[in-house]
């Protein structure tokens, strides 16, 4: 084939963990293809990984501990609540109303459920951001056009009271769940510090990671106002109901218009090498 367009989000054969293997084969084969590279998707499904990297430039994250799978005793944190998931991971795997603890003893249990569950992988303990929670869909190349979407905001008032708001797994995967029915994503109204913030967070942290033609980048704020960074998605959903469509409706592109978009993004960044 002289060309692929990579739409395997969820992995060979819907695993996770091979996501990368994907364009490695095509990579491997000779066959160019849309999307991230195999070292872009191993890097940035490691999340400490890329919080470390976004550190380094300067862009908040939140303070965490990282848990190594055979820790025996991990450190507390300096305050509570706090959020525990797997340090990798996809699809927001792992997340879910029970990772929050608020204290140290339900941390530990926490801690025992989670490596219970994803034995061999370390774990990141996190502080709980709570306040606004935007997501910035990114298409094109630095060297070709780099075009920033309407950003969006997660609005979490239609959920039932007593539910964390955090976009977990049941945000993603669980149909008949609050978190799928009740949750929506409105364009964020935001000042222009804020916006310019994510704008240029966004497009450095896309072309430090190495993403290509187009990738999601989700913050939040802290309690005392600071953007952090949640992660980074350099092979987001492309589907017709999720966040990088909604986007692009907002700025006024159709579904088709979008899909075409990223693959005009792949062909100039190839015709460019």
């Amino acid at each position: 084939p002289a060309f692929a367009l990579n739409f395997c989000d969820e992995g060979f054969v819907n695993d996770p963990l091979r996501e990368l293997h994907v364009p490695a084969l095509l990579e491997m084969l000779g066959v160019p293809c849309s999307g991230a590279g195999p070292a872009a998707l191993a890097i940035c499904f490691n999340k400490s990984l890329v919080n470390a990297a976004a550190a380094a430039m300067g862009i908040p994250v939140p303070v965490e501990i990282h848990v190594g799978a055979s820790d025996p005793s991990p450190p507390l944190p300096a305050a509570f609540p706090v959020l525990v998931k797997p340090a990798c991971g996809d699809g927001s795997v792992g997340i879910t109303p029970a990772s929050i603890a608020q204290t140290p003893a339900e941390l530990a249990c926490t801690i025992a459920r989670l490596r219970a569950e994803f034995p061999g992988r370390a774990l990141l303990v996190q502080e709980l951001l709570t306040g606004p929670e935007y997501t910035v869909g990114l298409v094109g190349n630095p060297a070709h056009g780099l075009h920033v979407l309407p950003i969006i905001e997660v609005d979490y008032s239609s959920l039932p009271p007593g539910l964390p708001r955090i976009l977990g797994y049941d945000s993603k995967f669980r149909t008949d769940s609050p978190y799928w029915t009740d949750i929506r994503y409105v364009e964020a109204q935001l000042d222009d510090d804020r916006r310019g913030l994510l704008r240029d967070y966004s497009t450095r942290l896309f072309e430090r990671l190495e993403c290509r033609d187009f990738a999601r980048i989700d913050f939040r704020l802290a309690a005392d106002g600071t953007l952090k960074l949640l992660e980074i998605n350099p092979n987001p959903s492309w589907r017709w109901n999720d966040n990088h469509a909604v986007m692009a409706g907002f700025a006024g592109w159709s579904y088709a218009e979008f899909l075409r978009r990223v693959l005009d993004a792949a062909q100039e960044r190839l015709r460019g090498v």
